[in-house]
Order: structure tokens, then C-alpha cells, then sequence
């Protein structure tokens, strides 16, 4: 079987040989990120057979280490990376870049390129409550749902929570604090990770039994930042504190004292969700991701226990 691969300013984007017409083949896109760490040991274990794109070579590597032979590496911002990813592939789970200022664009190329590719299902990674427009990133997710509505793509939605994520617990073992960039009082909504995955790998085996839909994968429980440091707190068995940390600074720990001047965009969306969460909670309903999962979902204090093996 011929190999794929275009010619781009950062080298050739290539695959393995190709694998369609012998089992479906499923693309995931940003296939090394939070996403992707759970979601494509669940579709290898499962058999699937796939592809993944990827941005670098060290993520490439991560995953073909883990079992993955057909890897693109290529910026997906690149005409004809989409392109060829897309050949010859049958289901696409589509993770977008996180804060990336061409996000929309590149969410509408994937779009296209599925469709000109005759994709069956493309299954896209959205963001609970889309429709509220103070936060740029959950904007550009709203329009990129409009326009998977209107491809003519067979489509399923998921819309998940703010994420569980194992770094946040950092401070709070290592300093005993808890820091969020938005008011500490206000109530929030989460879900991990790990059952993301678990849906999103079911959603793409069985494709005709979640065709069209839209789900919200919300975990149990409306937590403010002192309820999660008190959980964080009963699991290590040691005082934890809420604290709250600036936007700005939140921004320049991650991206560097000079995040306004190089990164003006993640500075800015950062500043809205700060804003945003400080004078409205951010909450939904867990029944939808109960159902899917078929059973209780993750809770905060077992994502702790989980990932501080305690």
C-alpha cells in the first residue's frame, strides 16, 4: 500500500503504510496532550487502529513507544497537514491546541479536510457551556460546533468540564496551597480525565449509537477552591489553603515574566477566565457522563487519592 505524505516548511509529514479496508482507522489529533495520555492506551488496548497527529518529534516518539506506527508530526496550522492526516481515515477524535490564537482556523481546516476526505464520524473535544462568549476559547469552540453542524459530517459532540489535572496538586503537596486565578468563594464544576477518555473511546468504537448527539461530561459536586483544598487536605492527611493567585501571575509562571509582550493572547484569555469565574460559578450536571459511563463518575477527592496513590 502506498505511503502518505506532503512536503512542508518543517520537513515531509508522513504515516505508515496505510491500514484502511482492514478495520477502521481513527485519527486523534494533539494525540500526546491531557486528552491523549488517557484516551490512546484505552483505543490500542481496545484494538483500534490508528493515526495520530502530533506537533514534535518528542511527542512522536512518546507514541511510538507506546505502540503507535502511523504518527504525523507536522503544525497542524500548516496548509496540507490536515490534508494528509485525514486521507484514508474513517472516525476523527479532534482535540484543538489549547489557547492558540489561529484555534478557530484551525479547527475549520480539520473540518474541511474531513470532509473532503469522506470521513464518517468526526468527534469533536468542545468545552462545557460554549455558548458563553466573555471567554475567547469557549467562543471559538461555539462557532467550530456551528460549523461541524453545518459540514454534513456525521458529528458527536462532547462537552466536558474544567479538567482534574495532576500539576494543580503540586503546590498544595509541596507548599500546602491551592491556588486558583479566580475568586476562591465561587463554585465550579470538574471532571477527569481519565473518564473523558473512557467516553470518548466508546463514542468512536460504537459510532452510529452516539451519531448527532451533544453530551456534558460533568463529575459530581460543586466545589469552591476552599472545599477543594479541604478535600486535598483530608486525603494527605495535613493542612492545605485555598489561595488565590493573580492572572498575571498564574500567566508568567508557566510562560515567563514577559508573557504580555510574547504570548498577548494566552495573557488576555487568561485575564477572562479570571474575570469570568470571579463573578459567575461555572457549573452542570453530572447525569449525562453517569449515563455514558454506567456508573458514578470520578470525584475530586478519588481523582486525589488516584493520582497521590494514597
Amino acid at each position: 500500500m502506498p505511503r502518505i505524505g506532503v512536503r512542508t516548511s518543517s520537513g515531509e509529514l508522513s504515516t505508515n503504510e496505510s491500514t484502511k479496508g482492514d478495520g477502521f482507522v481513527i485519527l486523534v489529533t494533539a494525540a500526546n496532550g491531557n486528552q491523549g495520555k488517557f484516551l490512546i492506551p484505552r483505543l490500542l488496548t481496545a484494538g483500534q487502529k490508528l493515526r495520530v497527529c502530533v506537533r514534535s518529534e518528542e511527542s512522536a516518539q512518546s507514541l511510538r513507544s507506546a505502540g503507535v506506527s502511523d504518527v504525523i508530526v507536522g503544525d497542524i496550522t500548516e496548509p496540507g497537514v490536515m490534508t494528509c492526516a485525514m486521507r484514508e481515515v474513517e472516525k476523527v477524535y479532534y482535540v484543538g491546541p489549547t489557547l492558540h490564537p489561529k484555534e478557530r482556523e484551525m479547527g475549520f481546516a480539520a473540518i474541511d479536510a474531513a470532509r473532503e476526505s469522506g470521513v464518517e464520524h468526526f468527534v469533536f473535544s468542545s468545552v462545557l457551556h460554549a455558548i458563553l462568549t466573555d471567554l475567547t476559547q469557549h467562543e471559538i469552540k461555539r462557532d467550530l460546533e456551528e460549523y461541524l453542524l453545518s459540514s454534513g459530517l456525521e458529528f458527536t459532540i462532547l462537552q466536558p468540564a474544567n479538567y482534574m489535572m495532576r500539576h494543580r496538586l503540586k503546590p498544595a503537596v509541596e507548599q500546602g496551597v491551592f491556588l486558583l486565578s479566580w475568586a476562591l468563594d465561587r463554585y465550579q464544576s470538574m471532571v477527569d480525565l481519565s473518564d473523558v477518555a473512557e467516553v470518548a473511546a466508546a463514542v468512536l468504537a460504537d459510532s452510529e449509537s452516539h451519531a448527532g448527539a451533544t453530551y456534558e461530561l460533568v463529575a459530581p459536586g460543586r466545589c469552591t477552591a476552599h472545599d477543594l483544598a479541604q478535600i486535598v487536605s483530608d486525603v494527605l492527611g495535613r493542612k492545605v489553603s485555598a489561595q488565590h493567585i493573580d492572572a498575571d501571575q498564574f500567566t508568567a509562571a508557566s510562560l515567563g515574566a514577559d508573557h504580555e509582550t510574547r504570548f498577548p493572547y494566552h495573557t488576555d484569555a487568561a485575564r477572562a477566565i479570571s474575570r469570568r469565574y470571579s463573578s459567575h460559578d461555572f457549573i452542570g450536571n453530572p447525569n449525562v457522563l453517569t449515563w455514558l459511563l454506567g456508573r458514578k463518575p470520578t470525584s475530586f477527592k478519588q481523582f486525589v487519592q488516584r493520582e497521590l496513590e494514597l
